[in-house]
């Protein structure tokens, strides 16, 4: 088996992108989120997926990631379209905040078309961008691409997987998705379809990663409805449980196994409500299910009231964490109560979901979770729904996405057990050229990240972000030097510091009014009505003093009188 490694590649700029069919991951590949995968042929581009991912510490203040699509930008006039596999944050989150820079049509099938509408008038684009619903197992010609929409399984309503058909080849691309004999909403996988497009012949499978080390199948979601069911049984008092929002099968697992136990259903939070009712208008809630606003649920005795709860992930400002910790207007758990974690741990947010769950078990508040009792299966395929996968697509290549080094390595081993003839593991930003029946990583395009923040989008690598990660790190310093036209020190200079320990605090005749004064009188005097040179030469001085232990953003502050 001949296997390409990202170790293999020069940087260089692929040649020939206007002539042969190429894939391109721009976001996906390497971790988990932010999905953005481009498919060219004949120098014609499709997108498929255009996600985000949350924030971590290593930035503060930056709430949604998403990958920088500016090498598809700058071809956006042959960019023919761009397809939405479904209504996950990591797979359609971005589109209304890089939508103006594409401005291409979008296609997706219909709870998708229903939740990105709500994203799309959240930033003012409504009826601006257009979007072509495709109908389940709908096809869609696309340029030089037709595109079959083939129905999966998953953790959300109307999972589709792409074959991207072109005259080089077909290619199957898996999107979200695992194999569930009893969803409880939407339809199973079409196994026909599966099973056709395999026997008409794939080039590649570029295919989800996420579950590669979990052994076994997925499990379904009409067993997590029967444990929950149970589970709720035991308790007597408040019941809350946290989920994924956009599970809405889960969703309605929850409000079946409340009505069996004769309690009534409340929301809590904002991204609840917005996928309810998207799920009604595209027909996956049934008419029966009612649910209460959580100040109108605080009246209902303790033993008949379930609550279902944003921040199963831990996120600051969602409702289990204002909940944990006493700042919830509406909802107040005590001993006797129960919070249920009816969802898994999204790598990284471990730290913020224990701080939850702590905050709770000092109220005397009980937390149940997966490792407790079956309440959640995944939405990703396990081994032996991959292994089924590539006996029906049988295809000549595989290529391992949506998963970090570890989960596309562990893939393409996978592939290779069920006698894939080629695996290629990919990060973002490599480009692979199909050459007949073979695959290669042929160069690099640029690709990076950006953040959303006051309302725009921001390169990671740009000076803002980056003194916000030095202030966090290393603390920062504003120096304040009045100066005449001549460049005399007026009067004392004064330099604040913040976050870190002040190294003159404590100095009288020595301190900071020494060390600005000094650098300033060693300018030449004619250089000190620059304000430039001064600038530098007191920013380099303030910053000797913290050296060699801390490095802070240093700013100077000059004023003329």
């Amino acid at each position: 088996m001949n296997r390409s490694s990202p170790a293999d590649v020069t940087s260089d700029f692929p040649k020939g992108l206007d002539t042969g069919l190429w894939f391109v991951p721009l976001g996906g590949s390497g971790e988990i989120g932010m999905n953005l995968n481009l498919y060219a042929c004949d120098g014609q581009w499709l997108m498929v997926d255009l996600g985000v991912t949350f924030g971590d510490d290593s930035i503060p203040g930056i709430d949604v990631v998403m990958a920088d699509p500016s090498f598809i930008v700058e071809r956006r006039e042959k960019l023919a379209g761009l397809i939405v596999t479904h209504a996950h944050e990591d797979h359609v989150g971005a589109v209304a905040y890089l939508w103006p820079q594409l401005r291409c049509p979008v296609y997706t099938t219909p709870f998708a078309a229903a939740f990105l509408e709500h994203k799309l008038k959240e930033v003012g684009l409504e009826g601006e961008v257009p979007v072509t619903v495709i109908p389940l197992g709908g096809r869609a010609e696309i340029g030089p691409f037709k595109v079959d929409f083939i129905t999966l399984t998953h953790s959300i309503p109307e999972p589709n997987a792409l074959a991207i058909r072109t005259k080089y080849g077909t290619i199957f691309h898996t999107g979200d998705w695992k194999f569930d004999p009893a969803p409880m909403l939407g339809d199973v996988a079409d196994f026909a379809a599966l099973t056709t497009i395999g026997d008409e012949g794939v080039l590649a499978l570029v295919g989800d990663s996420t579950n590669v080390f979990t052994e076994g199948e997925a499990g379904s979601e009409s067993d997590v409805r029967d444990a929950l069911t149970e589970l709720i049984g035991k308790y007597k008092g408040r019941v809350a449980v946290g989920c994924f929002a956009s599970n809405v099968a889960r969703l309605e697992s929850i409000c079946r196994a409340a009505r069996a136990n004769g309690r009534e259903v409340a929301l809590v939070g904002a991204s609840l409500w917005r996928i309810v009712e998207t799920a009604r208008r595209t027909g996956y809630l049934a008419d029966d299910l009612t649910f209460y606003e959580a100040a109108d649920a605080s009246y209902l005795p303790r033993e008949k009231v379930l609550y279902i709860c944003t921040g199963s992930q831990g996120e600051a400002r969602a409702a289990l964490m204002r909940i944990a910790s006493g700042q919830h207007q509406d909802v107040v758990l005590e001993e006797g109560d129960v919070v249920i974690f009816s969802s898994r741990s999204i790598p990284g947010n471990e730290k913020s979901i224990a701080k939850v769950q702590n905050a709770l078990a000092k109220s005397n508040v009980d937390v149940v979770t997966a490792k407790h009792f079956p309440i959640h299966v995944s939405g990703h395929p396990a081994r032996d729904d991959l292994r089924r996968m590539y006996q029906m697509i049988r295809p000549k290549i595989a290529i391992p996405v949506h998963g970090e080094a570890m989960h596309m390595r562990a893939h393409a081993a996978l592939a290779e057990e069920c006698q894939v003839p080629q695996a290629i593991r990919v990060e973002n930003g490599l480009a692979v050229k199909f050459d007949g029946n073979r695959g290669r990583i042929a160069g690099t395009v640029w690709s990076g990240r950006l953040a959303y923040e006051d309302g725009g989008v921001v390169p990671f690598a740009s000076g803002m972000l980056r003194d916000r990660k030095r202030i966090f790190y290393e603390g920062a310093a504003v120096a304040t030097i009045a100066l005449d036209d001549a460049g005399e020190v007026l009067d004392d200079p004064q330099v604040v510091v913040l976050g870190i320990s002040d190294p003159l605090a404590d100095e009288d005749e020595r301190g900071w009014h020494y060390v600005v004064e000094t650098a300033v009188n060693r300018i030449p005097k004619k250089a000190r009505r620059d304000d430039v040179v001064v600038e530098e030469a007191v920013r380099s001085a303030v910053r000797k003093v913290f050296a060699p232990k801390r490095k802070p953003v240093v700013k100077v502050h000059i004023v003329r009188a």
